[in-house]
């Protein structure tokens, strides 16, 4: 929403609801998050299936000692929270394209609280 108010230059402090920005810009829900999750997947899936650098890297460790605090938000954290597998059952799922696809799209559909 932060990015929707900025976009129709609306002040932080301005006091409006969600859904009357959402109506201003001519949107019935949240898209934004929805195109990037769902690119986000797409690009998980295309780099699992090809034997490449991005492969390495994505599945590659870092020799030495983790520094303090708390540990980072990793980019793979997002694809198995979003999809419910483990990284390694997503890689397993993203071979198969039909699969894969429709695992992407339940997990990009919004359902809406009862």
């Amino acid at each position: 929403m932060k990015c929707y108010r900025k976009i129709i230059r609306i002040p932080w402090t301005a006091r409006r609801l969600n859904q009357s920005i959402l109506q201003e810009l001519g949107m019935k829900e949240r898209q934004l998050l929805k195109n990037i999750k769902q690119l986000k997947l797409k690009y998980f899936g295309h780099v699992v299936r090809h034997n490449n650098l991005e492969k390495l890297c994505l599945e590659g460790a870092v020799e030495g000692r983790r520094g303090r605090g708390r540990p980072r938000r990793r980019w793979t954290q997002d694809i198995s929270d979003w999809l419910g597998f483990s990284v390694r059952e997503a890689s397993i799922l993203a071979q198969d394209r039909d699969d894969f696809r429709s695992a992407v799209w339940e997990a990009t559909s919004y359902k809406d609280p009862p």
